[in-house]
């Protein structure tokens, strides 16, 4: 592939985390690396509406392409959910993946500054740095459980920023803006020259405050993302999208017809129903997470010093640090050989010392994850500090 994210796929990094997960999530009995809530089945979406893909219905459906910004249905009921600023206009997607690629693919040149809040998800980072263009991180710090931290923002803003990157809330610590903090970081970047693209893979999913109002609502320059994969328990279905300025959608269709054109008329049918009944399904899976997060922070603070966890302001993951660690590692592979328990290594998002771990699955399951943990710790963890494991 050429253009404006390099020649061919070498131009791309490695993505760490998929890296990780590609076949150990196959291999694994007890998941606790998930960062989306625990997945649903088709039988619980058609219980939304009975009349869901029934025989008629899928004798009648027509397997013709879509239109390339993605079935009215479907676009109507995201814009009824995330309500688009005035000048936007949703476009569905391949996933949030496909709308992040199109996205830096029109809007990145060769060195071109872009801020990129730190640690990140490696689409994120990754395709500004194979556009070509220089990076500089905003970092969230772990000294202060990754809390953002405008003035951070502020000190690396400059007159050549061409995109400020950012995911609240946050993967995969869970920090995450409130709505003061929302407000003033749109207005730092409306004071800028850049373009905010505003990852809202996990809008919906907040303890503390209501979910953050969708950011185009107030400020012109931006492009958010939004995903079925992490609120809805629906990432099987790979159906994401992207609120876009009204002048940028002829770009992003350009550079989309050299790759997907459309979504299956199959799963924007599916998905349109996910959409239209939005609460039904986020909602119990929130009240399961917010249950499961006081249990985590419990476990972490009964370790005696062993685990220094943040708390999750949003999303559905912790990422705490194991003090008696400096790489978690070959921690992470015994849990997986030994256990069956599948954890992300913090590794693969420069933080070695600790680990992601999804607290959206049902209780047996977490209460295997964290036991398999503390018994790991138990044995390998107590004493001298150790460089692995």
């Amino acid at each position: 592939m050429t253009g404006p994210l390099g020649v061919g796929p070498q131009a791309l990094p490695a993505a760490p985390l998929e890296d990780w997960l590609r076949e150990r999530y196959f291999q694994a009995k007890t998941d606790i690396s998930s960062s989306g809530v625990h997945n649903y089945t088709f039988g619980e979406l058609r219980a939304l509406d009975p009349a869901l893909l029934g025989t008629r219905e899928l004798d009648e459906l027509m397997f013709r392409d879509g239109p390339s910004l993605g079935d009215e249905r479907l676009r109507a009921a995201v814009a009824a959910r995330v309500r688009p600023g005035p000048g936007h206009v949703v476009m569905t997607t391949h996933g949030s993946s496909e709308a992040l690629y199109l996205a830096f693919a029109a809007l990145v040149r060769p060195g071109d500054e872009v801020v990129v809040a730190t640690p990140a998800y490696h689409s994120l980072s990754g395709l500004a740095t194979a556009a070509g263009a220089s990076l500089r991180p905003w970092p969230l710090r772990p000294e202060n459980g990754f809390a953002p931290d405008l003035d951070d923002l502020r000190a690396v803003l400059s007159d050549r920023t061409r995109l400020v990157v950012v995911n609240f809330p946050h993967n995969p610590s869970g920090a995450c803006v409130d709505p003061r903090g929302r407000a003033e970081l749109l207005d730092l970047v409306a004071n800028s020259q850049a373009v905010l693209l505003w990852d809202g893979a996990f809008t919906d999913l907040v303890h503390d405050h209501p979910p953050l109002a969708e950011p185009s609502q107030d400020l012109d320059r931006v492009l958010s993302f939004g995903t079925l994969s992490k609120a809805y328990g629906l990432p099987g279905l790979r159906v994401g999208w992207c609120v876009v300025p009204q002048d940028l959608v002829s770009e992003l269709v350009r550079i989309r017809d050299y790759l997907t054109l459309s979504l299956s008329p199959l799963v924007e049918r599916v998905a349109a129903v996910a959409v239209e009944h939005a609460d039904a399904l986020i909602t119990p899976r929130l009240t399961e997470a917010r249950h499961n997060r006081r249990r985590v922070l419990e476990w972490a603070a009964a370790s005696e010093g062993a685990i220094d966890c943040p708390v999750p302001r949003g999303g559905v993951t912790a990422f705490p640090r194991f003090t008696a660690h400096t790489d978690v590692t070959d921690l992470c592979e015994r849990l997986l050989a030994r256990h069956g328990v599948l954890v992300v290594p913090g590794r693969v998002f420069g933080q070695a010392d600790r680990m992601r771990i999804g607290f959206s699955c049902p209780r047996p399951e977490l209460e295997r994850g964290l036991a398999a943990i503390s018994e790991e710790l138990g044995t390998h963890a107590r004493g001298r500090r150790r460089g692995t494991g």
